[in-house]
């Protein structure tokens, strides 16, 4: 339908999305373009595969559908096409057999209903109508299910429609049940059509987006019959290894393991390593967690290096980066592990201790105990069930349950804080931190030297944070002479130029591309003055005149030959 495929984002957000710390959705990469910002190179008819990780429903993964990693279909309309187009084109790739050539009579929608702050979809509803949907298959369905955003407090919005496809042995219902769980989302139809404001009113968008998403792990699921992800080509020779090394048959864990370590080599293959905080916290718990079901099933010695070979064996022709980072997936995963296998060793021993006390006490682990095991060093409940089991001892597991919802609770909380905000909230001070972000790699390069290169960096409306590649701590000198240089292209009030061209032609140009492969054939390139030329997606602003004061607050080690610079613009 006259769309450009475009590449996959990283799985790293870039540094204007500082609202989550991994790509959730194929939204996130293109909000600019969404909010009518800038265009996008490719026009406005994109189409793409985004791989994405999500972990709130971390402890669903091992039932038939939830994953941490996943791929998102998506088909997007910059301002261009919207509702009927979008809907007619999803009917017609889901039932045609020139397409997916699903049957009419196993699938259903839902629509927006109305509340008091946006109007029934009656659009959408006379759309599927006139498709020759029956009435009773279409449901009319709340904000929380059939409402899309904002991502932060405001932003762009909207109502969806969703597709759904009866799994079930026997035929379908003639009525759509959305709370039947045989009845699967496969499609999802985002219309972006208000914007909502800190007073929490609606208004309608400058630019009307249409957003979809198809995860590729369901719809394949659909195509192949089966009633899992995990017997599809994307995983079966995950599970065929797992099964090989395993002593145990407990599908659940089987699933566990091959999902989490599936997740962490995608994202070890895009920079993160194992850490405390932010993303490396996410990894470490995965790799962990993957790590303790194993024991579970009788695993014996390291095997996430054999499980992440499976997994690039699939991946590495669609995603080379998997495949070009293999050395260091497999080189973290062994570190983490080999790390984890001390902590349970030291686990197990206090464990042995609980065990010895409750048996000359009342014979039973309390709930608390189960769980200071599972939070300091990674016991699952069923690894101390099966361990206590052995020695007579029972485990309070309606006790434990209690104490792990208060620490999800209190993780939800934490994470609503850390996380809230966006692009949208903090516009014109993350474009002007981001423009200083370009002369800052500029300056350093000057002053320290060529090897200096982007490793990272994270922008708020109140500073950058700044990662880059140089062996050793910067001497007071060197951090004025920066900040200096960085002050002196400010009030030079460089223009801020951008053109776009051909990747080839940008790499010519002599134009930094730290994170090129996420922009596609065609590029924007942002050249400020003679002094900076990178490839990049914006926003910035118009000249450097603008930024005000730049002053370094921070100069510190990231991790091996990485350090990382904090820095804030004054005015």
């Amino acid at each position: 339908k006259g769309h450009k495929i475009i590449p996959s984002a990283s799985l790293i957000p870039s540094e204007t999305d500082p609202t989550v710390l991994f790509t959730t959705a194929g939204m996130q990469p293109l909000v600019p373009y969404l909010m009518g910002e800038m265009e996008h190179p490719a026009g406005r008819r994109v189409a793409n595969v985004q791989k994405c990780v999500r972990t709130g429903d971390i402890e669903e993964v091992g039932d038939s559908s939830h994953l941490t990693f996943f791929e998102m279909l998506g088909n997007w309309s910059f301002g261009d096409y919207f509702k009927r187009e979008a809907i007619e084109w999803s009917w017609e790739f889901l039932t045609s057999p020139q397409w997916l050539g699903l049957d009419k009579k196993r699938l259903a929608v839902s629509v927006f209903k109305g509340d008091e702050d946006a109007p029934f979809d009656e659009e959408a509803f006379g759309i599927w109508k006139s498709l020759g949907l029956p009435e009773e298959r279409v449901a009319k369905l709340g904000k929380e299910d059939n409402w899309w955003g904002p991502a932060g407090e405001t932003g762009p919005c909207g109502p969806d429609t969703e597709m759904f496809y009866w799994t079930g042995k026997e035929e379908p219902p003639q009525k759509f049940d959305p709370e039947d769980k045989r009845w699967v989302e496969i499609w999802n139809d985002v219309f972006m059509q208000f914007y909502k404001r800190r007073d929490g009113g609606y208004e309608p968008l400058k630019q009307k987006n249409v957003d979809t998403g198809m995860g590729l792990e369901r719809i394949t699921m659909v195509m192949n019959g089966k009633d899992n992800v995990f017997e599809t080509d994307l995983f079966l020779p995950i599970m065929e290894k797992i099964a090989e090394l395993a002593k145990g048959d407990d599908v659940r864990a089987q699933r566990i393991i091959a999902d989490h370590i599936k997740a962490s080599a995608f994202i070890i293959a895009d920079g993160v390593e194992p850490s405390n905080v932010g993303r490396g916290y996410v990894l470490r718990r995965l790799i962990r967690r993957a790590v303790r079901y194993g024991k579970l099933l009788g695993i014996e010695g390291a095997f996430a290096k054999l499980i992440a070979e499976s997994v690039i064996g699939i991946y590495k022709d669609v995603y080379p980066e998997i495949e070009e980072n293999k050395e260091k997936v497999f080189a973290e995963l062994e570190k983490e592990e080999e790390k984890f296998g001390r902590t349970l060793s030291e686990g197990s021993k206090r464990l042995e201790k609980i065990i010895e006390q409750q048996k000359a006490g009342k014979g039973r682990i309390s709930g608390k105990e189960a769980f200071d095991l599972y939070q300091t060093y990674g016991f699952p409940l069923e690894l101390t069930k099966e361990v206590a089991g052995e020695k007579g001892v029972e485990v309070d597991k309606e006790e434990f349950q209690q104490e792990f919802r208060r620490h999800q609770e209190l993780s939800r909380t934490a994470s609503a804080g850390m996380f809230k905000g966006g692009l949208a909230d903090a516009g014109e001070e993350t474009k002007k931190l981001h423009t200083a972000t370009h002369l800052l790699h500029a300056a350093l390069r000057k002053i320290l030297g060529d090897h200096v290169v982007q490793k990272g960096s994270n922008i708020t409306s109140e500073r950058l944070r700044f990662d880059f590649s140089h062996p050793q701590k910067l001497t007071p000198e060197e951090i004025k002479k920066v900040e200096d240089l960085v002050n002196e292209k400010i009030r030079e009030n460089l223009p801020v130029i951008c053109e776009e061209m051909d990747l080839e032609e940008a790499k010519r140009q002599g134009a930094l591309g730290v994170f090129a492969q996420k922009y596609g054939e065609r590029v924007k390139v942002y050249s400020i003055g003679d002094f900076s030329k990178e490839i990049c997606g914006g926003p910035h602003v118009q000249s450097t005149g603008e930024l005000g004061r730049f002053k370094i607050k921070k100069e510190e080690a990231s991790s091996a030959g990485v350090r990382r610079i904090k820095a804030a613009l004054e005015s």
